[in-house]
């Protein structure tokens, strides 16, 4: 299972890689771009990542531009020449944004959001968007605007979500870098579900914009995906640093950290919750497969130990789904009283505004408490460990026709998103996590393991993905798409 692939050569070649080939003339815009579009050609068929694409002349179009302006000497951006595809829930000014809904599906913003501002004004070049669940509720890739999205591994399987369009091209090569939004793991869980890496940034690191609230709704936050921690720093470095549009958005852009990623970690500590000391289900085999990966780095000199604390985790889960519906209900409400659009709000939709509806404001001051107890905890957690692990699943890629997990080793799951709780740890604390991928069932589909670092340190986070990348195979294996027959 090398990365020995039927894929167009360019297509094999880092983002960071590419982007520096366009730079110096030794390729063309058009020849990469072109490459990307055979690969999409190819595959989206079969696995439906890629939705609203661009016409391929418009496309090529602006690769003949970026060409131009490098021949010109003009000064180009991180991303000049690269194609990208944004997710689904980020508006894009005159492309077809839908959120996976019938409301939207024939919506063509009339500005860019922050994050596609920015990517645009770094030179890349967009083909299309990813598909999502409807306006990103649930981690499974589906919606009745574009249907499902197949996992990488095996299209019979779901891949994940809200990012699952993000993730999937980008394991079939059909994109060099992405972009994708969580709020419950929705950067990590499709990454953990197709074999790549997905960062949650700090808090604040990416400006999310549009957006309703600008201050109480801190559970979302934008950020890379990729296939190495390079590409992730490439990507998030174009991402992030303030914007007066959101006012808690962290002062400062992060600077490219390529030259940066080399550290010895020899003695540090990471701490492993495992299953929450027994307060999570997982399907057979999750544990043993991140408590593999853990021995990787024990083997490199870092030290891992088990972390138990008398935390009640019931106080999480409850904190994140009040914050949740908060948000969640609050902006969706309007289309709820109007009964033609309620009947085009899918049920798990409804039911979050039914919830939201049911809160007091004490409701949401208890929650506020409770995550700030869990933080207040957490910083006690990192006096003795610089990092800290956890699944990113509680189950493997489940079969594309169920909506979500009702169950889980015998425990019945109450809600379409309790099969998810163990992101929940990692969104409320603020702090940045990344899903590193650790190996694969019996089937042959991957599994991911969070990586949680201290508040605001991405930068260990990226430099420890880069050590697992030279310790760990995963990264170089390739879907049974693209491999030899």
């Amino acid at each position: 299972m090398t990365d020995t692939v039927l894929v167009p050569e360019l297509c094999r070649l880092p983002a960071r890689e590419l982007a520096a080939l366009i730079r110096r003339r030794a390729l063309s815009s058009r020849e990469v771009v072109s490459a990307f579009l055979q690969q999409v050609d190819a595959l989206n068929p079969r696995f439906n990542a890629i939705v609203s694409r661009v016409e391929r002349e418009q496309v090529l179009a602006e690769a003949d531009a970026a060409d131009a302006a490098v021949a010109r000497g003009d000064a180009l951006g991180a991303l000049h020449g690269l194609p990208q595809a944004i997710k689904d829930t980020a508006p894009v000014r005159g492309m077809r944004s839908t959120f996976g809904s019938p409301l939207f599906a024939d919506h063509l913003p009339a500005a860019d959001a922050i994050m596609v501002e920015r990517m645009r004004a770094a030179g890349a070049i967009f083909i299309g968007k990813t598909n999502v669940p409807e306006f990103g509720l649930g981690s499974h890739t589906y919606n009745p605007v574009f249907g499902a999205t197949g996992n990488a591994w095996d299209p019979r399987f779901s891949a994940g979500g809200s990012s699952g369009g993000t993730a999937v091209a980008l394991a079939l090569r059909m994109l060099p870098v992405a972009d994708g939004a969580d709020m419950g793991g929705s950067l990590r869980n499709p990454a953990a579900f197709n074999n790549v890496l997905g960062l949650r940034p700090s808090q604040g690191r990416v400006p999310f914009w549009p957006r309703g609230d600008a201050f109480a709704g801190q559970l979302t936050t934008e950020g890379p995906m990729g296939r190495s921690a390079d590409d992730l720093a490439l990507l998030l470095s174009v991402q992030s640093g303030y914007d007066v549009r959101a006012p808690l958005s962290l002062d400062g852009a992060v600077p490219d950290w390529h030259d940066r990623l080399e550290r010895d970690f020899a003695g540090a500590r990471i701490g492993w919750l495992g299953d929450l000391g027994g307060h999570l289900p997982f399907e057979s085999g999750i544990l043993a497969l991140c408590e593999s990966a853990l021995a990787r780095f024990g083997e490199a000199g870092l030290r891992v130990e088990p972390v138990r604390t008398d935390f009640d985790w019931e106080r999480v889960w409850h904190a994140f789904t009040v914050l949740r519906q908060f948000i969640i209900g609050g902006k969706h409400g309007a289309h709820y009283d109007v009964p033609a659009s309620r009947a085009l709000q899918k049920p798990e939709l409804q039911w979050e505004i039914e919830q939201y509806r049911k809160l007091s404001a004490d409701d949401l001051y208890r929650a506020a408490l409770d995550r700030t107890a869990w933080y207040d905890c957490l910083l006690g957690l990192f006096e003795r460990h610089d990092f800290l692990a956890l699944p990113t699943a509680q189950v493997f890629p489940f079969a594309i026709e169920e909506h979500w997990p009702r169950e889980i080793a015998g425990r019945a799951m109450s809600s379409y998103h309790r099969w998810m709780e163990v992101v929940t740890p990692g969104t409320l604390s603020g702090c940045p996590v990344i899903s590193l991928p650790v190996g694969f069932d019996g089937r042959g589909l991957p599994m991911g393991m969070q990586i949680i670092g201290r508040p605001r340190d991405d930068l260990s986070v990226l430099q420890l993905t880069h050590l697992y990348e030279s310790l760990s195979p995963f990264l170089r294996m390739a879907p049974p798409a693209l491999r030899m027959d």
